[in-house]
């Protein structure tokens, strides 16, 4: 794959995430898109229990899986590095975009805000719970992240810099802000239905799931520094601890 393709590649796959994030905004929110959490065609609460739970599996393997190391790895013997990120965001973004299409809503009502004032304040709180999402990718690198950089430093024959431990705005508070938004933006909703319930519990347990898998590769490339950062700031709940006790450091010292 030359430069130029690599490019195009990158930039498709980072406009797929785009569509599959934005549209899941909707789907979580339940305005903007045709169809949501709560819509589409009804079936018995064990098909769609199985089948939802089945969607969200495969999601988090993928997402898992490619992730990793070894298989990072084992694909680039058959992809260019270049394209590395981006086949793992384009994947990630097909998956997500087959759950929009396949999820069956259970529409059990388990609590409603009837209040008009407060339930769009709910909204307006998962609304900002997604907005923090995609401020924390852009206090990093948004773009590294979603892998243009990647095949943009390709295609102009740069190097990529290595990589570099930073905590810039809310990583100075809290170690994984994106998660955080996350799920602010899944369980603040002014209707919780069944199965708005069972995706925000489920998509909560992999989230600390995907935490200690980072956090272990973390470690692993930033060593003691990423401990002590570890140590010192929250892990999805916002504190600092200006002085904190760690395997290197002696209560005297």
């Amino acid at each position: 794959m030359g430069g130029i393709g690599a490019f195009l590649y990158g930039v498709i796959a980072y406009l797929t995430f785009l569509g599959a994030f934005l549209y899941a905004i909707g789907f979580v929110t339940g305005i903007w898109v045709p169809k949501t959490i709560d819509t589409g065609p009804v079936t018995p609460l064990a098909q769609a229990l199985v089948i939802d739970i089945l969607l969200m599996s495969v999601f988090a393997v993928q997402h898992s899986a490619m992730a990793r190391k070894p298989f990072k790895q084992w694909l680039i013997r058959y992809i260019p590095h270049s394209v590395e990120r981006s086949t793992y965001v384009l994947m990630a973004s097909l998956v997500l975009m087959l759950l929009f299409w396949q999820w069956r809503p259970i529409t059990t009502m388990v609590w409603q805000v009837t209040n008009p004032t407060l339930a769009t304040s709910v909204l307006v709180l998962s609304l900002v719970g997604w907005l923090i999402v995609l401020i924390s990718t852009l206090l990093i690198n948004h773009f590294e992240l979603f892998g243009l950089q990647q095949v943009t430093h390709n295609l102009s024959g740069r190097t990529a810099a290595a990589p570099i431990f930073k905590t810039p705005g809310f990583y100075r508070f809290v170690r994984h802000p994106i998660y955080l938004g996350f799920m602010i933006a899944f369980w603040a909703t002014p209707v919780m239905t069944l199965g708005h319930l069972l995706f925000s519990a489920v998509t909560t347990a992999y989230i600390f799931i995907g935490i200690f898998l980072e956090e272990r590769d973390l470690v692993e490339l930033f060593g003691d520094e990423y401990r002590r950062y570890r140590d010192r700031v929250g892990m999805v709940i916002p504190f600092r601890r200006e002085r904190a006790v760690t395997r290197e450091q002696s209560p005297a010292e």
